[in-house]
């Protein structure tokens, strides 16, 4: 492989001349000798065979070429510096990669307000995310990989905190039949009815949470193609308020009114998926995701989502 001709140190100290406005004043804020400053310049244009710098006045500017060529060596002296920090990162303990894993009821703008956040505070950590249902989250528990799982549970041999509870709502198309009948409905009319669920992404010990005395049930991967196929009119569900909230505003889909159990509560909790050994940059991200839960309510029919 060829190596370059040139140097970073010798585009920084181009880039020191230029910000600073000229040699001695670089010199000055590089803490080096203006010799060695304009030969270090003469010595870059010399390898490129190209002019840099012209002097106007007493003050330095750059060329046409100077220009051109400096910002793309900024995007490299940018890179070095990105690389260095990252380095003095993981001297410190922070890992390059975390696993998260988050069951499809926490609400999705919360999710990616926490994870804007964290790649603000911590840049060279990336995070691989995993989005599950019921039981997928006590298996992503079991995977060395996940550091932090969101789920509605927190299995026996693992710690966690309760994070947010989530109102789950029984509702249908306007046009339903159980509309029609114009009265409390009972657990005996929704059997007669297609209902829809979600289907539980773990494989080994699937969970079957909630009512399904549906004597027909289809079942699907995702929230938002059950919220879909409720308000075409197919069957009814349970789904989170956050995600028909904006259905229920536009009237597509209405709360069922159910005699009893018509909303229900379901907690979701953050655990670690390596209780004693959590790493800094993990700390962090669940130390975020707490923070964002914080106040957040959710509101009821005909209200304004929160923010």
């Amino acid at each position: 492989m060829r190596m370059p001709r040139t140097t970073l140190e010798q585009w920084a100290v181009l880039q020191a001349i230029v910000d600073q406005g000229g040699f001695a004043q670089a010199a000055e804020h590089l803490h080096r000798s203006q010799s060695s400053v304009s030969y270090m310049v003469s010595r870059l244009q010399e390898q490129l065979g190209v002019e840099l710098l012209v002097m106007v006045g007493r003050k330095a500017q750059l060329t046409d070429h100077g220009k051109a060529l400096l910002r793309s060596a900024s995007e490299l002296l940018a890179g070095a510096h990105r690389l260095e920090h990252t380095a003095a990162s993981l001297r410190q303990g922070w890992e390059s990669e975390i696993g998260l894993a988050v069951d499809v009821a926490f609400p999705k703008p919360l999710l990616l307000r926490a994870l804007a956040r964290f790649t603000q505070s911590v840049t060279q950590t990336r995070v691989q995310l995993r989005e599950v249902v019921l039981s997928g989250a006590d298996e992503a528990l079991l995977d060395q990989g996940t550091d932090i799982v969101i789920g509605t549970r927190v299995p026996s041999q693992f710690l966690g905190k309760l994070l947010i509870d989530v109102d789950f709502i029984a509702v249908a198309c306007p046009d339903h039949a159980l509309f029609q009948l114009g009265r409390a409905l009972t657990m005996d009319d929704l059997r007669l009815e297609l209902q829809i669920v979600a289907r539980d992404s773990g494989t080994s010990k699937p969970r079957d949470d909630g009512w399904l005395g549906a004597a027909q049930r289809w079942t699907v991967t995702s929230m938002e193609t059950s919220a879909d196929m409720v308000a075409s009119g197919l069957g009814f569900a349970w789904l989170p308020r956050h995600v028909i909230q904006p259905m229920l505003d536009t009237g597509r889909v209405a709360p069922l009114p159910l005699a009893e159990g018509g909303t229900r509560r379901v907690p979701l909790y953050l655990v670690s998926g390596k209780p004693g050994q959590i790493g800094p940059a993990a700390r962090e991200l669940s130390e975020i995701l707490q923070d964002c839960v914080l106040g957040v309510t959710f509101p009821g029919p005909g209200a304004a989502a929160a923010s």
